[in-house]
C-alpha cells in the first residue's frame, strides 16, 4: 500500500511547470517551481516544519506548549499544520494588510491570531514582531519561531528546495528568480545552487517601499527607501538575518500594480491562480528578459496559492479602487473570454420545431433569429415551449417569422460591462455584438453571471 504517515511527509517534491504565453517574447525556456503543490499550499511549509523540528531537537520547546510566530499567514499555515499533527498551541500576529482570507485560514487550523498595525516601526510595542517577542516572555512552554531571524529558515531550502530544482533541471538551471522577504528561500536554494554551479545568477525580487535594493547596492540602510505598499509576501523594512546578500546577484522592484495584474494575467492565460507575490515574480523577471538568451533555463519560485487573495487582487473592485484596472471590462473583452463564440442563430424561415431542437442541441434558452445575415428577430425558450404545448398536434410547419419578438439589443464592443444591465431585464435575456472579425456574437443572462 501506498500512503503517507501524516500530512507533514506530503510536504516538498513540488514540480516544475513551464510558462508560455506570459512569457512568449522571452528567449529563455522559464519554469514555475509551483510550491502550492505544499499541503498549506505555499513553500513556506517547508521552513516552517523545519523551524519546529530544530526546536524540538534543542529542546527549546516540549509537548503541549505553545508556539508564536509572526506572520503574513503563509508562515503561520505551515507552523498550524505541524501543530495540529504535533500537539501544539499555536499564536500568531500579523499585520492589518494581510487579506482576510490568510487570516481565516489560520482561525480554521485552530491558531489564535492577533491583528496588529503595519504602518508602525518594528520596534513599536504594537508591531506583530514586539507583539511575538513579548508573548513569548509570558507564556511559560512557549517558542517563537521568528522567522526572520532563524536561521533553520533558510537551511531548509538549503536542505530540499536547492536540491529539488537541481535535479529537475538535470543541473541545467542558469538563472534563479525569487521574491524575497524574510530572505530564507533565495538564500539557502540560491547557496546549494551556487555550490553546484557558481555561474547561475540569483535574482531578487523587492517591491516598492522595501530596503533591500538599496542596501544591497550600497550597503546603506535607508529609512527613506520604507514607506506603505500593498504587495504582501515580499519587500520588508528591516534586514532579517536570513537574507544572504552575498548570494543574490541582484534585486529588482515591482510596483504593487504590476504584481497584482501579473498575478491575473497568470491565472486567466496559464491557468495557475497563485498569490500576489508570484505575480511580482514573474513581473521582475519580464522586467530583465533583455539579460536572457535562447540557451538559458530560469526557475520562478512561488511562494503562495491565489485562494489567499479572492478578496484582493482577484477581485475587481478592490483593483479598481486602488486604480489597478485602468478601464472597465469592456464588451469586447468579455466576448474575448467565452469558452465557445460559436453564433447560434435561427432563419425567419427555419420552424418552431427546428429552433426547439436547437435549443436543446445545445443547451440554450434564447435565438437571435436572421434573414440571410441580417438580425431581424428573436425567440425565447419560453415563447417556443407555449406555441408547442397550445399547438400538440399542429407543431411541424409553423415558421419561426410568425412567432418571433424583437431583436436583441445590439451594443458595441466597447460598451463597459456595467453598462449592460441597461439593456438586459426578464424580458430581454441577451444583447448582441460584432466581434473584431466583424462576426455576430451574443451575450446571455448566463454569460454574463459567468464573469461577475
Amino acid at each position: 500500500m501506498e500512503y503517507y504517515r501524516d500530512i507533514l511527509a506530503t510536504i516538498g517534491d513540488t514540480p516544475l511547470i513551464q510558462l508560455r504565453k506570459v512569457v512568449a517574447d522571452i528567449p529563455a525556456l522559464v519554469l514555475l517551481k509551483n510550491e502550492t503543490f505544499n499541503p498549506g499550499h505555499s513553500i513556506k511549509d517547508r521552513m516552517a516544519l523545519k523551524m519546529l523540528e530544530d526546536a524540538e531537537q534543542r529542546g527549546d520547546i516540549k509537548p503541549g506548549g505553545t508556539i508564536i510566530e509572526c506572520t503574513s499567514g503563509n508562515t503561520g499555515m505551515g507552523l498550524a499544520l505541524a501543530a495540529a499533527v504535533k500537539g501544539y498551541r499555536c499564536i500568531f500576529t500579523t499585520t492589518d494588510k494581510q487579506s482576510k482570507e490568510k487570516v481565516d485560514l489560520l482561525k480554521a487550523l485552530g491558531a489564535e491570531v492577533i491583528v496588529c498595525p503595519t504602518n508602525v516601526e518594528p520596534e513599536d510595542p504594537r508591531s506583530y514582531y514586539s507583539v511575538a517577542r513579548r508573548l513569548s516572555t509570558e507564556i511559560p512552554n512557549s517558542y517563537w519561531c521568528n522567522q526572520y531571524d532563524n536561521l533553520s529558515n533558510r537551511q531548509a531550502h538549503y536542505e530540499s528546495t536547492g536540491p529539488e530544482i537541481w535535479k529537475q533541471t538535470d543541473g541545467k538551471i542558469t538563472h534563479l528568480v525569487v521574491g524575497v522577504g524574510t530572505g530564507g528561500t533565495i538564500s539557502g536554494t540560491g547557496k546549494y545552487l551556487k555550490e553546484q554551479n557558481p555561474d547561475i545568477q540569483i535574482w531578487g525580487i523587492d517591491t516598492y517601499g522595501s530596503v533591500f535594493k538599496k542596501y544591497h547596492e550600497t550597503g546603506v540602510f535607508d529609512e527613506k527607501e520604507i514607506y506603505p505598499y500593498i504587495t504582501e509576501g515580499i519587500g520588508e523594512d528591516i534586514l532579517p538575518k536570513n537574507v544572504d546578500f552575498g548570494v543574490i546577484d541582484l534585486f529588482e522592484k515591482v510596483t504593487d500594480k504590476d504584481g497584482a495584474l501579473m498575478s491575473r494575467r497568470l491565472a486567466r492565460e496559464e491557468g495557475i491562480l497563485l498569490g500576489y507575490s508570484a505575480g511580482s515574480a514573474v513581473a521582475g523577471l519580464r522586467q530583465l528578459k533583455d539579460r536572457l538568451t535562447k540557451d538559458d533555463v530560469v526557475v520562478v519560485v512561488i511562494h503562495d496559492h491565489g485562494s489567499r487573495y479572492v478578496g484582493k487582487i482577484y477581485n475587481d473592485d478592490w483593483m479598481r479602487e486602488r486604480g489597478f484596472l485602468d478601464t472597465e471590462l469592456l464588451v469586447k473583452e468579455v466576448i474575448a473570454q467565452k469558452g465557445d463564440r460559436r453564433f447560434i442563430a435561427v432563419q425567419e424561415t427555419d420552424t418552431v420545431r427546428h429552433a426547439f431542437e436547437l435549443m436543446k442541441e445545445h443547451d440554450i434558452s434564447q435565438l437571435p433569429v436572421q434573414r440571410d445575415q441580417e438580425v431581424t428577430g428573436s425567440i425565447t425558450e419560453s415563447t417556443v415551449l407555449a406555441y408547442l404545448l397550445e399547438h400538440p398536434g399542429n407543431n411541424t410547419e409553423q415558421l419561426v417569422s410568425s412567432v418571433m419578438g424583437k431583436p436583441f439589443p445590439i451594443v458595441e464592443g466597447n460598451t463597459p460591462f456595467r453598462q449592460l444591465g441597461r439593456y438586459i431585464d426578464k424580458q430581454i435575456p441577451a444583447v448582441l455584438t460584432k466581434d473584431a472579425a466583424g462576426n455576430w456574437q451574443i451575450l446571455t443572462q448566463y454569460d454574463i453571471i459567468q464573469v461577475m
